[in-house]
């Protein structure tokens, strides 16, 4: 499957890894509808690819992503809601569902923090599986401070963070750097200039691609099971995916290699 054509996201596919930089420096890379379509067709196409290993997501302009753009803000409060139909709720509803979206890839994702990481920039932190942060990289949900809610945020800063944290977060609205956010559990790496951040990266990605694309895939869909279905059934899909994996090539390649004392295949160059 192809990747779709974007306007606000600038898309960069290196060998097997995709990068994914929002492209709107003169809004902070606030994120408006045509951003959350974009990303959602993004990850909508990854399904499909499984040669792509990682994403790596990022922004332009010295910020990752200062939130929802207060431009459509202003737009959708013009918008008529009846009591049969809610454009407003629909409008909100679509950046949840991209959050879904990027939770679920079955690659690894990758984010690096720089500058404003607030509202819906701080939502999509929470839902990658590696966070690398600059030290003077600043956090928070200033949607309160506003008169609005984090509405389609709040469950996943509470799956990242804790529901106490959270709780804190979500009423002071107060800004943080990197070092808060990593006592926190929001973010794993926290590096003081860009040339580390990048650093930081390219030890990342090695880790990574010496674990297989599928097993990882795997791994994250058993894990992203927990808490929302009864133990029992996740452990019973676990096994099941166990033993589809012991029959997969990967498991006959990874053995092999692990015996002959080499990377196994997918490792080559890590």
């Amino acid at each position: 499957m192809t990747l779709p054509e974007t306007q606000s996201i600038q898309l960069h596919l290196t060998g097997d890894l995709l990068h994914v930089h929002f492209d709107r420096p003169e809004a902070r890379n606030a994120m408006n509808g045509e951003v959350l379509d974009e990303l959602d067709a993004i990850f909508d196409a990854l399904r499909q690819r499984p040669d792509i290993r990682a994403v790596i997501l990022r922004g332009n302009g010295g910020n990752f992503c200062a939130g929802g753009d207060v431009k459509d803000f202003a737009r959708i409060r013009k918008l008529a809601v009846t009591r049969d139909d809610d454009p407003v709720a629909r409008y909100n509803r679509r950046f949840g569902h991209m959050l879904q979206r990027v939770n679920e890839a079955p690659q690894a994702t990758i984010v690096l923090l720089e500058g404003a990481v607030l509202g819906g920039g701080f939502g999509l932190a929470c839902v990658v599986d590696v966070a690398i942060a600059q030290e003077d990289a600043s956090f928070g949900l200033p949607e309160t401070g506003l008169g609005i809610i984090p509405a389609q945020i709040a469950p996943f800063v509470v799956e990242r963070i804790g529901l106490s944290q959270a709780r804190r977060l979500g009423v002071c609205g107060a800004r943080f750097g990197g070092a808060e956010a990593l006592r926190l559990g929001l973010v794993h790496f926290v590096e003081s200039d860009t040339q580390a951040l990048e650093a930081r990266l390219t030890k990342v990605i090695a880790q990574i691609r010496r674990c297989a694309p599928r097993a990882n895939a795997e791994t994250k869909r058993i894990m992203l099971g927990v808490g929302k279905r009864d133990l029992g059934t996740v452990l019973d899909d676990a096994a099941v995916a166990f033993s589809r994996s012991m029959m997969d090539d990967e498991a006959a390649e990874g053995t092999r290699a692990f015996v002959e004392k080499r990377l196994p295949a997918w490792a080559q160059g890590a």
